[in-house]
This record gives structure tokens, C-alpha cells and sequence, in this order.
């Protein structure tokens, strides 16, 4: 038997982290937190996160601080943690936070979505954890690559992205009588980055809901305008179209915003767009054609290079029309639909559980341990430790005092 506790720090991680623990052997026994950092998701998102998965029929996964997190593992006395949180996060919850546990627990890692292409700083903060968790052959190869030229960290594993088997692949399956009626488009928080860019998708977004008046056009945010999420989004959809709305822009109604679990919108989804999003891999497992919007580059600043080549590529035009597409079944296999009998993310974790137990495991080493990265490793224990409200008023004092200093 393995005791696996994971711990996530927003909402993406705490959805895939669910995930995770849902593909786990039956004989394991699982816990699940969140670490209170300045990005921890409202009630609403952590039940969003944890729909469709065992988490969803039981307590919600609590909230807890550093410290109590700390006297947690303790009491839970895991075999293996799974550090589902940011980089930084990973870094001292590994290296302070959870140091000295006794038995020492494996550490394992990784990421939530697609990530293409591997990056280096992916990996340097999470070189102090045994087992670094990806989803696609292609990653794999490129992070074991990065791993073995930069040294630290553990291994990497396969596993398949938890929440692409949440929809049945049957289209009669879906929706309300198998009806689908809606296209769903799914925001990026990080891109595309300007606001004008963001204008222009919810102008062809309400020019297809005037278009096509049979057709439910929802943007699926990842989280409302007074919520959190893993990544800041300086120019929010819902805030934009408020503005949009008010200057007589757009017509009111011809879109509606809304939160949510993802696979509960696909299922009833005519089709699914997005700049770049995981849930283009969502809408994919449920078999809703998709279009990943190439208008704004594809490349790694864009995230969204992996679907080249995929047939899903198209553009605002091909939107305003619904021209939606199928993906090449080549691009399926080789792009995280693998079958699941490949995934070896749970072997994995417990070889390292019986080296451990054995006394032949020699933990992870950690590329930050040295005293060059000190000063950022101090910063990431202040999100963990100082409520998000006092650290926000600290940031913004130290913006004032910048702001003031630079006058003079």
C-alpha cells in the first residue's frame, strides 16, 4: 500500500492533481490539499476543479497555510507527495516547508497542461523532486533532454492528462437528449496579450452569436473578474466586454460568460475555439470539433506550436463562418492520446516508494540550493506564509514607494 498526498496551489494544478489521484491503483490511499498562497481558488473554482473526479463526492479539499500543511504530512505520514503547484511554490515547499520529513517522503512534480516546448525553468524548479510527471512522448524526450544536460531532479514520467477521459468519445452521449447547441471558447490568461488582440475575438465571438441565433456562444472563463488564477490576466474578457458593451461595440447578449467545470460545456458543445488551452485537448477527447486561432502567431510565446499539424488550426474568419475541425489521428497519438497502458507515472512512483523504504534511494538535488538563489527562494516562502492580503498591501506599498522614489 502507498500513502500519496497532494498538494495544489490553484485552480489548474488542483484540477489536474484531482485527476491524477482518480488514476492512482485502488489499493493507494490518497489525500488532497491546497496551500494558501496568494493564487488559491475561491470555493466555486475548487469545486469546478474537482468535478467529475472521486474529490467531487467527498468533503472539498481544504485550505490550509504552510504551517498546517507541515503538521498534516506529518500526521498523514505519506510515502510520496505530489507538489501540484507553480515552480516557485514546488521549490520551497520541497526544499523548506516539507524538508525533514521522517520517513522521507518521494517528491513528485510536473505540469498540468501542454507543454511544448520544455523549458528549462520548468525543470530547475522542480530539480529538488524524484519524479517529474508530463503527458506526451514528445515531452518526455524533451524534458529528459533538459534534465540530463542541467543535471538535478529525478526521472520523468508519462502520464495521460487526467481529465481527457471525463467525456465519453460517443457524440449521442452528450448534452440533453444528445443536443449540442453551443460553442464554447476557453481563455488564456496569458495570451494573446494585448487588449486590442483580445477586442478583436469577441467581436468575431459576437458577430457568430448574431449570425447564427441557434447557437449558445459562451466564453468559459477560468476564473470571474474578482478571482484568482495560476497566471495574472491583465486584460479580462468579461471586463473588456462590459467596456464594449457600454461604448455600443458590441450588441448586448450576442455572448454570455461563464464559469464552471469545462467538460460540463462540452457537453453540449457544437464546437470549441481558443487561442491556446488545454481544453483544446478536452474538447478533443469528447469529440467536439475545435479551432485552435492562429491569427496571432503560433510559436512557443503563443503556446500553441504543438498543434501544428494537427488540421486545427484557423482563424477568426474560419470562426465567423463556424468552420470547426476534426484533428488528424496521426497528431492524436503522438500528442497526449496515447493509450493509457503506456502511462507509467504510478510504476514509477512506487519503485521510488520501495528504494525509499529500502534505504536505496538517493533523494533529488535541487539546482536552487545554492546561496545565488536565496533571495527568490525567501520571496516564494512569503507566499506561503504571509496571508495574501497583507503581501498585496505590501507589494503595493513597495510600488508607491518606487513611484515616489523615482520623482525625485
Amino acid at each position: 500500500m502507498t500513502r500519496l498526498l497532494a498538494v495544489a496551489d490553484s485552480d489548474s494544478y488542483l484540477k489536474w492533481a484531482a485527476g491524477l489521484l482518480d488514476a492512482t491503483p485502488e489499493d493507494w490511499v490518497t489525500d488532497l490539499a491546497v496551500v494558501r498562497t496568494p493564487i488559491t481558488p475561491s470555493a466555486a473554482q475548487i469545486a469546478s476543479a474537482v468535478s467529475g473526479t472521486r474529490a467531487q463526492g467527498e468533503a472539498l479539499p481544504p485550505v490550509l497555510t504552510a504551517r498546517q500543511l507541515r503538521r498534516a504530512a506529518e500526521r498523514f505520514r505519506p510515502d510520496a507527495v505530489l507538489l501540484a503547484c507553480t515552480g516557485p511554490v514546488v521549490d520551497a515547499l520541497a526544499a523548506e516547508t516539507l524538508s525533514g520529513l521522517r520517513p522521507r517522503p518521494v517528491l513528485v512534480s510536473g505540469l498540468p497542461g501542454i507543454s511544448v516546448p520544455a523549458t528549462e525553468k520548468a525543470w530547475l524548479f522542480r530539480s529538488g523532486c524524484d519524479l517529474f510527471v508530463v503527458h506526451s512522448g514528445r515531452e518526455v524526450a524533451e524534458f529528459s533532454e533538459i534534465g540530463a544536460r542541467l543535471g538535478g531532479g529525478g526521472a520523468v514520467a508519462l502520464a495521460r492528462l487526467p481529465y481527457l477521459d471525463l467525456l465519453p468519445r460517443e457524440p449521442a452521449a452528450h448534452g440533453a437528449g444528445g443536443v449540442r447547441d453551443r460553442v464554447v471558447f476557453a481563455t488564456q490568461a496569458k495570451v494573446p496579450r494585448r487588449r486590442e488582440e483580445r477586442e478583436r475575438i469577441l467581436l468575431a465571438l459576437a458577430g457568430l452569436g448574431q449570425a447564427r441565433p441557434d447557437l449558445d456562444v459562451v466564453v468559459k472563463l477560468r476564473a470571474r473578474n474578482d478571482e484568482r488564477q495560476t497566471h495574472n490576466e491583465r486584460h479580462h474578457y468579461e471586463r473588456l466586454w462590459t467596456a464594449m458593451e457600454a461604448e455600443g461595440r458590441v450588441p448586448a447578449g450576442a455572448v454570455r460568460f461563464a464559469a464552471g467545470p469545462m467538460h460540463e460545456h462540452l457537453s453540449r458543445a457544437a464546437g470549441f475555439v481558443t487561442v491556446s488551452s488545454t481544453a483544446a485537448l478536452e474538447a478533443i477527447a469528447g469529440s467536439v470539433p475545435l479551432l485552435v486561432l492562429s491569427d496571432f502567431g503560433v510559436s512557443a510565446e503563443m503556446i500553441n506550436l504543438v498543434f501544428e499539424g494537427s488540421g486545427c488550426l484557423g482563424t477568426l474568419d474560419d470562426l465567423a463562418t463556424a468552420d470547426f475541425r476534426v484533428p488528424a489521428e496521426e497528431w492524436c497519438r503522438a500528442n497526449y492520446f496515447h493509450d493509457s497502458s503506456a502511462s507509467d507515472w504510478t510504476g514509477r512512483v512506487a519503485a521510488l516508494v520501495a528504494a525509499a523504504r529500502a534505504g536505496t534511494l538517493e533523494p533529488a538535488r535541487s539546482l536552487l540550493d545554492g546561496p545565488e538563489h536565496a533571495a527568490a527562494r525567501r520571496r516564494a516562502r512569503l507566499r506561503l506564509e504571509v496571508p495574501p492580503r497583507v503581501l498585496r498591501y505590501g507589494y503595493r506599498a513597495k510600488r508607491r514607494v518606487r513611484r515616489y522614489l523615482k520623482a525625485f
